[in-house]
């Protein structure tokens, strides 16, 4: 079966059947470096931008959410989301306050730091703590707040999993990690781990490009894909780098992530028309990867970036 019918089943189920089998409550899930203990399934949960969204539903969890938030302040919808996501209401457009998430009667809030969560800010696990309010952080965004091994695809799955012990739906989590599994030993089987491509991942910005480092996403994909990411040895996620350094690794690909207002076209339009960029492998031969946003961060289109990165990184 291919990933993308994979994903469009995962994200197309939103039956109640995977809730008849309840879990043995309470259950305690490592979030970051917090210990959380529930007592039940959340029944009125508000999960934070689309990757994290996409998460809920790929577990047939939207009868369990009272809406989402911190898409269309940032991103365009596919309509496949939109299909998804049914009637549940977008309570904000960028990351919500406490008195939006209170106002919703919310009792589960799926974010993640920086995805969410901004620590030192109004929302936080410990602020919605003292309301009663339950949350649960993206795995990959732990590297804000604690030190934590490199990103790798497993880290999506842990996410799953713990995602389906907290709303009882672990048979759910099992069974779509296991077809991402699948997909995955058959999208890298011809991929030469020994010649890896040198990469650049271009998210936005052009007087000093924003890209990821060791611990964004983008770096293990890149990696699964028979890749290196060129700001691998960068002790950061997400963060602004200088062409300088990017020049003088003359990367071979260059992925470019798609979002916002400046489109991937006019992303690749800058490289190809600036001349600081002119001998730089990737832009000289014309070798770009075009990733959505919630391709290149973590969710259920994870396999399907790397496939379409296999493919790109073949010459």
């Amino acid at each position: 079966m291919k990933i993308v019918n994979i994903v469009a089943t995962a994200l197309l189920l939103t039956s109640l059947s995977s809730f008849a089998k309840s879990a043995d409550f309470p259950v305690t899930i490592t979030s970051c470096d917090r210990q959380v203990t529930f007592d039940k399934a959340p029944t009125r949960a508000v999960s934070n931008d689309v990757n994290i969204t996409e998460m809920m539903l790929a577990l047939g969890l939207r009868d369990r959410m009272v809406g989402y938030s911190g898409v269309s302040g940032w991103k365009n919808l596919s309509p496949a989301l939109i299909n998804n996501l049914g009637e549940l209401p977008q309570l904000s457009p960028k990351y919500p306050t406490q008195e939006v998430l209170l106002n919703a009667d919310v009792d589960f809030y799926f974010a993640g730091w920086n995805y969410g969560f901004n620590v030192g800010g109004e929302v936080t696990p410990e602020s919605l703590d003292r309301f009663g309010i339950k949350s649960y952080e993206l795995g990959e965004s732990c590297i804000h707040i604690m030190q934590r091994e490199k990103i790798s695809i497993e880290g999506v799955y842990q996410d799953l999993r713990n995602l389906g012990k907290i709303f009882a739906v672990s048979e759910r989590a099992e069974q779509l990690i296991a077809g991402y599994k699948q997909a995955l030993t058959k999208a890298v089987a011809n991929v030469d781990s020994e010649n890896p491509v040198k990469v650049f991942v271009y998210d936005s910005g052009e007087d000093k490009p924003f890209s990821a480092g060791k611990y964004a996403m983008p770096t293990a994909l890149i990696e699964a894909a028979g890749g290196i990411n060129i700001m691998d040895d960068v002790e950061k996620s997400w963060v602004k780098v200088g062409w300088e350094s990017v020049v003088e690794r003359n990367p071979q690909v260059i992925v470019i992530i798609n979002y916002g207002e400046v489109t991937a076209e006019q992303k690749i339009a800058f490289l190809k028309t600036n001349p600081a960029f002119k001998e730089v492998e990737a832009v000289k031969n014309q070798r770009f990867v075009v990733l959505q946003y919630d391709e290149a961060t973590p969710g259920p289109r994870n396999i399907a970036a790397i496939e379409k990165l296999v493919q790109g990184f073949k010459h």
